[in-house]
This record gives C-alpha cells, structure tokens and sequence, in this order.
C-alpha cells in the first residue's frame, strides 16, 4: 500500500487552468473518488498522477517519490479506462498477460499471476475467448485484471462503469468494493455519477470548474455541504433550494410570500437574503393529517411520480415549489391537500452571494 500526496497540483492548457491547486494527501490503501461534473478536472487529475498528463504546477508525490518527470510506466500505477482498451485480436489471458510480457516476466510466472487473477475476477473459464465473446461486464473485469496482475502500487480508475447497462453497474459497485477489500491497495476513481461515490468511496473529493470544492466522507458531504454547489450535486433527487428574505420583524419569507419561518437555525448576522437548502427525504408529508414539525405548512401535490419503494411528489406551497420523497405504499397523489413539516435541524442555510454554508 502507498500514500499518494499531490502538492498544489495545477494543469493550464495555454491560458486555461484545468485544474487549480489541488492539495491532497490520498492515505495508504485509501479508496478515493473524484467527483463531479464534465470539464470539473477530474480525468485531468487522475491522468497527471498517471503520468499521461504533464503537471504544470506543483509536486506528485507516490511512496515518498516525487513523479513529476517519471515515465508512465516507471511510476508503479496501473489504469482502468472507461472504453476498455482491450486488444480485440488476443484472448483473455494474452490481454491480461501483455504487461508482464513486456517486462520480461518469466513464463512460468506470468501463467500463476493472470491464473490467480483470473480466478480472483471469476474468468478462469474465459481465457481462452477473445474481447467480442464476453459481455460488457466480462471485459471491465479483463480490464481490472489486466491492473491487477502488474501489482501495481496505486489503481486508477476513469469512469469504469459507465459504458455498463444499470443492472450490471450495480452488481459491479458490488464486485469492486469486495475487491478493493481483498487487495487492500490505494486506489483513486474518477466517476460524474455521486451514487457510485457514495457507495464506494472511504473519502469523496468533490470539484467545480478545476477546484476542489470539498472533500469528505460520503457521510459529511451529504450532512455537511460545505456549500450550495455540492449542496445540490449530492443527493438523488437534487436539494430543493429557496430564496428567503429577512423583513422588518426578523422574520424569513419567500419571495412569493408562501413561506415564512419565524428564524434560521444558524445566524445570518446583518444578511437581508440567504438561500435555504432542504432534501426531498427530509420533507414529512401527512395525507389529511396535522403536521408534526418545527415548520408546519399546507400544500398541494401538483404531480406525483412512484419509483416502486419510493414516490416523488411535486409540492405547491403557494407559490413555492417543493419536490419530497416518500414512501410508494398509500402516498398522496396530484391533486391531494396535505400537510408538510420541517425539521430545522436538517435545514441548510447558503450566502445568497457566494454559495458557501452558514455554520453557527
């Protein structure tokens, strides 16, 4: 296992930075994961430690070893890629075997490493078939593989999954958790999709526009937004944000007047406007019943979508719009009056000109 530590990394593309400044320590046998939108920097990143991008700010450090002039090959990474990259004219064992090849790896050596490997991956009984004769989930695991039997000191994945159907991207989280279990090694995984990384990841680092946002357990970035913009990229389906506006008598209301609560639960100081950020799943609904929260409103259900365990239901306050998650059994459907509750404690409360969270 090896700690990985980039020191204000930065990537400029003539008068574009790609990516600003990225100063992180990845722990020993840490599994990490990039996160964010297309063009963020993520990819960016992951191909600098790989080598397969110049730095041109900064220090890549891998076991203690500064890596900013060393080959791709000599750095102790392996990558996964998003397409595979697999030699469509070699079989399984050959595609797996082809780094080992070229560095001379005796014979004898190479048949137990892809062997092991192959039996680790579930493909012992494939190794003799060629890319075109296995199903998309085969080839990622020939991929991973192919990484594995160079034991390699860091893994590298960028966007593993994302040519694989939904059922098989689950049953693949699953497989790539188990493995990174088994092998221990320090692994970073580029991914736009947040329910991958909140499922996979010991730490999430979460980028903007080349900069790191925040970085955190997948527990205190949902929890703790460090402001609106991860806010709104973490969590299915997306945050529901308002802007509120403090009148004469220190209360906080819409601008169209539909709600109005009596304070925030954290200062504001001397702010005449925030913006409030509340989760669909912390909204309480009761059909034709009384309300049982800090914040009690009535609204309407404009539309309601059932997803089978859950429904999403699309709520007029006034009106102010509101999207909450409930359960699929016996929910309120468009057209119901019902009743809604707040939580403050589960409320998040954003600088209506920066983004950035208010923390008493």
């Amino acid at each position: 296992m090896t700690e990985v530590k980039l020191d204000r990394i930065g990537k400029s593309y003539g008068s574009v930075e790609a990516v600003q400044q990225f100063d992180l320590t990845i722990r020993e046998g840490e599994f990490l994961v990039l996160l964010g939108p297309s063009g963020c920097g993520k990819s960016t990143t992951l191909r600098m430690i790989a080598g397969l991008e110049s730095i041109t700010k900064g220090d890549l450090m891998i076991g203690g070893t500064r890596m900013n002039d060393v080959d791709p090959k000599d750095r102790g990474v392996a990558m996964v890629f998003q397409n595979y990259a697999l030699y469509p004219h070699k079989t399984v064992f050959d595609n797996m075997a082809m780094a080992l090849k070229l560095q001379k790896v005796p014979a004898a050596e190479i048949q137990d490493r892809v062997g092991r490997t192959a039996e680790l991956l579930g493909l012992t009984d494939y190794l003799h078939r060629k890319p075109a004769a296995l199903s998309g989930g085969q080839r990622q695991r020939v991929a991973i593989g192919r990484a594995i039997v160079r034991t390699p000191d860091v893994f590298l994945f960028d966007e593993p999954l994302s040519n694989l159907d939904a059922k098989l991207r689950v049953k693949m989280r699953m497989e790539l958790q188990e493995l990174h279990d088994r092998l221990g090694a320090t692994s970073v995984y580029v991914t736009h999709d947040q329910v991958e990384a909140m499922t996979l990841a010991d730490r999430i680092v979460i980028m903007n526009g080349g900069v790191v946002a925040q970085v955190g357990t997948p527990r205190e970035v949902y929890d703790r937004p460090a402001d609106e913009f991860v806010a709104g990229f973490i969590g299915s389906p997306a945050m529901n944000f308002l802007d509120l506006m403090r009148d004469d008598t220190g209360r906080w209301i819409t601008e169209c007047g539909s709600l109005v609560l009596p304070s925030l639960p954290v200062d504001a100081g001397a702010r005449r406007q925030v913006r409030l950020g509340v989760r669909p799943e912390h909204i309480a609904v009761t059909a034709g019943g009384q309300p049982q929260g800090d914040l009690d409103y009535q609204a309407e259900v404009l539309l309601d979508e059932l997803l089978g365990a859950d429904a999403l239901l699309s709520l007029g306050v006034g009106k102010a719009r509101l999207l909450a998650r409930v359960g699929g059994t016996d929910h309120p459907v468009q057209g119901d009056r019902v009743a809604i509750a707040l939580t403050a404690a589960q409320l998040h409360v954003f600088d209506a000109d920066t983004g950035v969270a208010l923390r008493d």
